[in-house]
């Protein structure tokens, strides 16, 4: 393990009593855990919520007197005794998952790369469902007691900040993170000066100090070039994410895979295994098979050997959505490598070589290929999918059936998705170590003890307080000023928190299809403003900045929740992050997703909206494919394929509004027992919790990883020959 870790600097003054705050502070574990974030928000509710959740803005900014008042609260510091006993417990565990089903494996290390992480608000260091993902693997990993790091680049100014016109036309405005406000510590060496790696890149050398995030257990590394050792022009090198200049974004992967192992290796870290959390970090191959190499392994050797300890996960169900470079490019940042490699320059091109209409690029994902011996998709339909995208690249003497790509479809932190008040209901009918065994289908059995009443009570509450946030939201941003008030209608002044509410929250490209349940509007507002009976819809999301497409998809979507007929029953909120998709999958009553199939790999935010009791109302992709039952939900449409997109769509578009007209609204309306509780929507909302909560939880999915591909890359090569 590392020689040396970052300690967190001792910014704040605390009394004694509550010293160990400031600890807390710097542990992301806070995030996950309920009653750790409310020794933060307990002390000033108002001031936790303006500074975004952030424990040291909101621990520099309190006042002295603030601090030393919770010293004399009795049930403050009841709860601070019990939150670090519990923390005690967690951070010190002799006993975990791993330790107990692999012990001959702990003293092993794997190393999980990944170009964002989406782990709180605080750290906006992700674009979306891939971060987040990340984020989540990483919570679960420390949970599980997995011997994990992880790598990533540390972007100053995140990916933007969305504001939309009068028009509904997406702008972007930037932000800058104040390094010594945020939760992560920077890595010293030996002399305690921050420590420096570098990488080559054409024509010079680019440094990049490390900072940690901690995770729990786990340490995670984020690169950063902002050091005044580099030219003017590479210290903003990681300043933001997916930036669309090529050169830049070839540099960042460069920096992330093979200034990512350099780093590692500098704090005295020896990874065992390698997971690559999609092709960015593909050049990691390069560097390892380097050091082999270097050692006086031919290349291919080294290539093999490299192959059985690692893992790649790809995402991306669309050849146009992965990386390549042109030819030319690569020569210009890796003339020297294949030298060093023992390579021809047609070897090298050949590691990643594909054939596009425009010619011959090097593609990310099948040099990740390459180097990894276990393949996998993020569900069971786009490990089909990738079997066929890949097949003639790179495995085209196999059938279709046997390209060696598998998959782990994907899942949700159970501790971080799941609503305080929804975790008190399950503390009390499920059992209080509940949370531990959140893969285990026959404990959540118990959901159907809950009573109805309770449950219901719940969901309402949740709604409220979802209503609430936004409609306050919409008057302080009013008040702020260059605001039209038809934009304040937008933003959701006039919801109700009584009526059927739909969520749809996600990246907007087309294939996502937004607009889909607005392509009949007059049917559309037949059913938003019926007595008795109203419809509503919150539409929440961003475009990459440089997509046109997507950002004009906004701008419909938003023109027609403007439309006075709506009645303020369409909501548009901008701004899309962690704070505001949790406020929405715990709070609305209905999950929409509609996908052009199968263009969704997996998707997430579904799965978090049903562990809350929100019944999906989805096309059969990516995930929902495998969770639907006919009874936890709905299914938009079905598996048969089309001729053209736009049948598809008219197919899609007419079934869902026969779902939402015949089925959806009526059951959570009239169907109602004496004392006003929907039955039968209940009903389905504990189906849905039953059946989905378990296989769709990261316990899940990271042991899944764990037992099929972690243990067998972790393991020694003499061990794999003596198991053989």
């Amino acid at each position: 393990m590392a020689q040396f870790r970052a300690t967190p600097p001792n910014l704040f003054s605390l009394p004694r009593r509550i010293a160990r705050l400031g600890e807390l502070a710097y542990n992301l574990w806070w995030t996950w855990n309920p009653e750790a974030e409310r020794l933060f928000k307990l002390i000033d509710t108002d001031l936790w919520e303006a500074v975004g959740h952030n424990p040291i803005s909101f621990l520099n900014k309190l006042e002295r007197s603030q601090i030393n008042s919770v010293t004399y609260d009795r049930y403050y510091l009841e709860l601070y005794d019990r939150v670090f006993r519990a923390f005690d417990k967690y951070m010190q565990a002799d006993f975990t998952w791993f330790k107990d089903a692999h012990a001959d494996l702990n003293e092993k290390t794997l190393a999980y790369f990944s170009m964002e992480f989406g782990l709180h608000e605080c750290l906006p260091i992700y674009a979306g469902g891939l971060g987040v993902l990340a984020g989540d693997h990483l919570k679960e990993a420390s949970d599980l007691g997995l011997p994990i790091v992880g790598v990533g680049l540390l972007y100053i100014n995140g990916y933007f900040s969305q504001r939309l016109t009068e028009d509904g036309w997406q702008e972007m405005q930037t932000f800058e993170l104040d390094l010594k406000n945020v939760p992560i510590s920077e890595v010293l060496d030996e002399e305690k000066n921050p420590l420096l790696i570098s990488v080559v890149l054409p024509g010079r050398r680019l440094y990049a100090r490390v900072w940690e995030a901690r995770v729990g257990r786990v340490p995670l590394y984020l690169l950063d070039s902002n050091v005044e050792q580099n030219e003017f022009k590479d210290r903003s090198l990681t300043s933001r994410l997916y930036n669309s200049d090529p050169d830049v974004r070839i540099s960042q992967y460069l920096l992330q895979g093979v200034g990512g192992i350099r780093a590692l290796r500098a704090m005295g870290h020896t990874p065992n295994a390698w997971h690559l959390n999609e092709g960015h970090s593909a050049f990691l191959g390069l560097e390892l098979v380097r050091e082999l190499v270097k050692q006086g392994l031919p290349f291919e050797e080294a290539r093999l050997q490299l192959r059985d300890h690692a893992v790649f996960t790809t995402h991306t169900p669309v050849p146009a959505g992965n990386d390549e470079f042109p030819l030319w490019q690569i020569d210009k940042f890796f003339a020297a490598w294949w030298t060093e490699l023992g390579l021809t320059r047609e070897q090298f091109i050949a590691l990643a070589a594909n054939t596009q209409e425009w010619g011959e690029t090097f593609s990310m994902p099948i040099l990740a290929m390459r180097f990894a011996e276990n393949v996998n998709g993020v569900s069971e339909l786009h490990g089909q999918v990738s079997r066929k995208m890949w097949h003639k690249s790179l495995w085209a003497d196999k059938p279709v059936e046997e390209v060696p790509i598998t998959h782990v479809t994907n899942g949700i932190h159970t501790g971080t998705w799941l609503a305080r008040r929804m975790r008190g209901l399950f503390d009390r009918y499920l059992g209080p170590e509940w949370i531990e065994h959140a893969d285990d289908p026959l404990m959540w059995e118990y959901v159907e003890s809950i009573p109805d009443r309770d449950l219901w009570v719940v969901r309402r509450h949740l709604k409220r307080k979802m209503a609430y946030y936004i409609r306050e939201r919409a008057r302080k941003r009013w008040i702020k000023g260059g605001f039209h008030p038809i934009q304040v209608i937008a933003e959701g002044a006039l919801l109700d928190p009584y009526a059927l509410t739909i969520g749809f929250a996600r990246r907007f490209a087309p294939y996502k299809r937004a607009d889909l349940i607005l392509s009949d509007l007059d049917r559309l507002l037949k059913l938003l403003n019926v007595p008795n009976q109203p419809l509503q819809i919150i539409f929440a999301g961003k475009s990459h900045p440089d997509h046109e497409q997507g950002k004009r998809l906004i701008q419909e979507v938003y023109r027609t929740v403007k439309l006075a007929e709506n009645g303020g029953r369409l909501v548009f909120l901008e701004n899309y992050d962690m704070n505001i998709a949790r406020y929405l999958v715990q709070g609305v009553d209905v999950w929409m997703n509609t996908p052009r199939r199968p263009n969704e790999a997996s998707g997430t935010s579904g799965m978090k909206a049903a562990l809350n009791g929100v019944l999906n109302f989805s096309i059969l992709d990516g995930w929902w494919r495998e969770g639907f039952n006919g009874k936890n939900g709905w299914a938009i449409g079905n598996e048969q394929e089309f001729a053209s997109t736009n049948e598809q769509d008219k197919y899609d578009a007419n079934s869902l509004y026969d779902i939402l007209e015949k089925e959806l609204i009526p059951l959570y309306y009239k169907q109602r027992s004496s004392d006003g509780l929907p039955g039968e929507w209940i009903a389905r909302v504990k189906e849905c919790i039953r059946t989905l909560g378990p296989a769709f939880s990261t316990r899940r999915m990271v042991k899944e990883y764990a037992e099929r591909m972690y243990v067998p890359a972790l393991q020694d090569d003499e061990e794999e020959g003596v198991e053989e």
